[in-house]
């Protein structure tokens, strides 16, 4: 039965000479290990790229090991925002092209989402119809481009854009703000607890601002398991129901959007997963990885959806993301 991993990342050696030559003062790329180096925000640590961040061999090989046939590839954090208009641009267009070099060495095995310089539309406008052209069949963006919200006004067009192609969107945390005064870098809280809030803060954003309706086409997939949307849906229909200002916009519960929107099963619990199918729905639920950060679980996660149902497994392994991508 085929596999599809809709959430593993890819970085590129030029990407990551780039943030040592121009993500200063806040980024730095140093020594972890003696075969190792880290990438570095604000003085903490902030990722490990592993050997199969690069090397598209290796991530065949692995996914060959662990049952997995297809990964839809795309960057992660750091992504390619907050260096300024030419090096953003720059950072976006070695991705994509990366990926694209990626896909056309192991046809059958690779697909990826493209990277865009956010902050500035008109790039990145532009920098979406090349993208296209090479072959992405998806859009990454981070939960918040550099403290901002998703839904601010500024980014409308690159949303419209995306709607009229009904691409999916893989919306994916990074450090939320705050992250300093709350000394969320101490013990990696900002990674483990921190990403979770940042993802749903922005969905759930996404969801009280009307924007899935305004944008009607669009196929959000919510990280990690919809990172904590599952367990907090009955507190967001109470809070519908109850508070004034949550149906400012909206007009109908948020459960209803929840299940509007995808999810990938990257997640390290059975009844987590088995929570998200709850919400989402089976038909809503991708595999994903997290592969090669250190924390992803290539054959954990496959194994978790194996422990489906068996009319939930096929869609969950394949099905979903065949129909969602345009396989």
């Amino acid at each position: 039965m085929t596999v599809i991993d809709v959430h593993t990342h890819m970085l590129d050696r030029q990407w990551l000479a780039l943030l040592r030559e121009a993500g200063a003062p806040r980024y730095e790329v140093a020594p972890v290990t003696e075969d190792l180096e880290g990438i570095y925000r604000d003085g903490a640590l902030f990722m490990t790229p592993m050997p199969g961040h690069f090397d598209y061999g290796l991530r065949v090989r692995d996914m060959d090991a662990a049952g997995v046939d297809l990964a839809i590839v795309s960057l992660t954090c750091p992504n390619v925002d907050g260096g300024g208009a030419e090096v953003s641009l720059q950072a976006a267009r070695i991705m994509n092209d990366s990926m694209a070099e990626g896909q056309a060495a192991h046809p059958g095995r690779i697909r990826w989402m493209a990277s865009l310089p956010w902050e500035y539309p008109d790039l990145a406008l532009g920098e979406l119809e090349r993208a296209c052209t090479a072959g992405a069949v998806g859009v990454m963006v981070l939960a918040n481009v550099a403290g901002r919200a998703l839904t601010e006004a500024a980014f409308a067009p690159i949303w419209r854009e995306i709607d009229r192609r009904a691409l999916p969107v893989l919306v994916h945390p990074t450090e939320p703000p705050g992250t300093p005064e709350m000394d969320m870098r101490r013990y990696s809280l900002a990674s483990t607890v921190g990403f979770m809030f940042d993802t749903t803060l922005a969905i759930a954003r996404m969801v009280y601002d009307g924007f899935l309706d305004r944008y009607p086409a669009l196929k959000i997939i919510a990280s990690h398991a919809g990172a904590t949307l599952p367990y907090l849906a009955g507190r967001m229909d109470r809070s519908f129901e109850m508070t004034i200002p949550s149906r400012d916009v909206i007009s109908t519960p948020p459960s209803d959007y929840l299940r509007r929107i995808y999810y990938d099963a990257v997640t390290y619990q059975q009844e987590a997963l088995e929570l998200c199918i709850a919400v989402g729905g089976a038909d809503k639920v991708m595999y994903g990885s997290d592969y090669p950060h250190d924390i992803g679980d290539m054959a954990g996660c496959l194994a978790r959806v194996d422990a489906l149902p068996a009319d939930q497994r096929e869609a969950v392994r394949h099905a979903n993301a065949e129909l969602i991508f345009g396989l």
